[in-house]
Protein backbone atom coordinates (compact mmCIF):
# COMPACT_ATOMS: atom_id res chain seq x y z
CA UNK A 1 0.00 0.00 0.00
CA UNK A 2 1.32 3.20 -1.15
CA UNK A 3 0.53 6.91 -0.91
CA UNK A 4 -0.23 9.12 -3.49
CA UNK A 5 -0.08 12.64 -4.36
CA UNK A 6 -3.29 14.31 -6.19
CA UNK A 7 -3.04 17.82 -7.90
CA UNK A 8 -6.26 18.49 -8.44
CA UNK A 9 -9.76 17.25 -6.89
CA UNK A 10 -10.33 15.41 -10.46
CA UNK A 11 -6.85 13.44 -9.84
CA UNK A 12 -7.60 12.43 -6.23
CA UNK A 13 -11.27 10.77 -7.11
CA UNK A 14 -9.57 8.57 -9.82
CA UNK A 15 -6.87 7.72 -6.82
CA UNK A 16 -9.37 7.08 -4.86
CA UNK A 17 -10.53 4.21 -7.48
CA UNK A 18 -6.82 2.98 -7.85
CA UNK A 19 -5.96 -0.38 -6.28
CA UNK A 20 -3.18 -0.59 -3.80
CA UNK A 21 -3.44 3.00 -2.45
CA UNK A 22 -3.50 3.58 1.58
CA UNK A 23 -3.65 7.40 1.54
CA UNK A 24 -3.97 10.28 -0.62
CA UNK A 25 -2.47 14.03 -0.42
CA UNK A 26 -4.48 16.44 -1.60
CA UNK A 27 -1.41 19.06 -2.84
CA UNK A 28 -3.38 21.99 -4.52
CA UNK A 29 -4.46 25.01 -3.30
CA UNK A 30 -8.06 24.65 -2.84
CA UNK A 31 -7.56 21.30 -1.41
CA UNK A 32 -8.85 22.34 1.82
CA UNK A 33 -12.11 22.79 0.46
CA UNK A 34 -12.60 19.10 -0.86
CA UNK A 35 -10.78 17.16 2.49
CA UNK A 36 -14.21 16.39 3.63
CA UNK A 37 -16.15 15.33 0.91
CA UNK A 38 -13.26 12.97 -0.25
CA UNK A 39 -12.28 12.14 3.15
CA UNK A 40 -15.81 11.04 3.02
CA UNK A 41 -14.82 9.24 -0.27
CA UNK A 42 -11.84 7.63 0.82
CA UNK A 43 -13.53 5.84 4.03
CA UNK A 44 -15.94 4.08 1.34
CA UNK A 45 -12.81 2.55 -0.12
CA UNK A 46 -10.55 2.65 2.93
CA UNK A 47 -8.31 5.08 1.71
CA UNK A 48 -7.18 7.65 4.02
CA UNK A 49 -7.23 11.57 2.48
CA UNK A 50 -5.32 14.35 3.72
CA UNK A 51 -5.12 18.03 2.86
CA UNK A 52 -1.87 19.77 4.41
CA UNK A 53 -0.41 23.15 3.61
CA UNK A 54 2.95 23.08 4.32
CA UNK A 55 5.95 20.58 5.05
CA UNK A 56 8.90 20.44 7.08
CA UNK A 57 12.32 20.24 5.05
CA UNK A 58 15.33 19.90 7.43
CA UNK A 59 18.32 21.84 5.52
CA UNK A 60 21.71 20.06 6.26
CA UNK A 61 23.96 22.55 4.59
CA UNK A 62 24.60 25.39 2.81
CA UNK A 63 25.32 23.83 -0.57
CA UNK A 64 21.77 21.77 0.26
CA UNK A 65 19.67 25.12 0.70
CA UNK A 66 20.90 26.81 -2.42
CA UNK A 67 20.35 23.60 -4.51
CA UNK A 68 16.88 22.93 -3.10
CA UNK A 69 15.81 26.60 -3.82
CA UNK A 70 17.61 26.06 -7.38
CA UNK A 71 14.92 23.41 -8.09
CA UNK A 72 11.83 23.48 -9.46
CA UNK A 73 8.64 23.45 -6.53
CA UNK A 74 6.92 20.88 -7.57
CA UNK A 75 3.82 20.99 -4.61
CA UNK A 76 1.77 24.19 -3.65
CA UNK A 77 2.82 23.50 -0.09
CA UNK A 78 4.72 26.51 1.86
CA UNK A 79 8.08 24.64 2.74
CA UNK A 80 9.53 25.85 5.88
CA UNK A 81 13.26 25.49 5.84
CA UNK A 82 15.00 24.49 8.73
CA UNK A 83 18.64 25.23 8.83
CA UNK A 84 20.46 22.92 10.46
CA UNK A 85 23.68 24.31 9.59
CA UNK A 86 25.54 27.36 11.28
CA UNK A 87 23.52 30.00 9.44
CA UNK A 88 26.80 32.25 9.85
CA UNK A 89 28.14 29.79 6.99
CA UNK A 90 26.30 32.46 4.76
CA UNK A 91 27.23 36.01 4.09
CA UNK A 92 24.85 38.46 4.54
CA UNK A 93 24.22 39.21 1.20
CA UNK A 94 23.47 35.60 0.52
CA UNK A 95 21.11 35.12 3.06
CA UNK A 96 19.00 38.06 2.25
CA UNK A 97 19.30 36.27 -1.47
CA UNK A 98 18.04 32.89 -0.20
CA UNK A 99 15.61 34.58 1.65
CA UNK A 100 14.67 36.89 -1.37
CA UNK A 101 14.43 33.66 -2.71
CA UNK A 102 12.26 31.61 -0.55
CA UNK A 103 9.33 34.20 -0.19
CA UNK A 104 9.21 34.17 -3.84
CA UNK A 105 8.55 30.80 -4.17
CA UNK A 106 6.32 31.17 -0.62
CA UNK A 107 9.04 29.33 1.55
CA UNK A 108 10.69 30.29 4.89
CA UNK A 109 13.93 29.94 5.87
CA UNK A 110 13.89 29.48 9.57
CA UNK A 111 16.88 28.44 12.41
CA UNK A 112 17.35 24.67 13.01
CA UNK A 113 16.63 24.39 16.88
CA UNK A 114 13.16 25.38 16.09
CA UNK A 115 12.57 21.71 13.71
CA UNK A 116 9.90 19.50 15.81
CA UNK A 117 8.68 17.46 13.10
CA UNK A 118 10.39 16.50 10.00
CA UNK A 119 8.64 15.40 6.69
CA UNK A 120 11.77 15.91 4.46
CA UNK A 121 15.35 16.08 4.24
CA UNK A 122 17.58 18.15 2.12
CA UNK A 123 21.29 16.88 2.14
Amino acid sequence: MTTARAGTKGEAVRLLAAEGIARVELDYESGWQDAIELGRLGQKAGICVKYRGHENIAVRSRTALIAGLIRPKVSFRQRNLYCQFALTELTAKDLATLETKAMKLGDYILAGHLLREVDTVWA
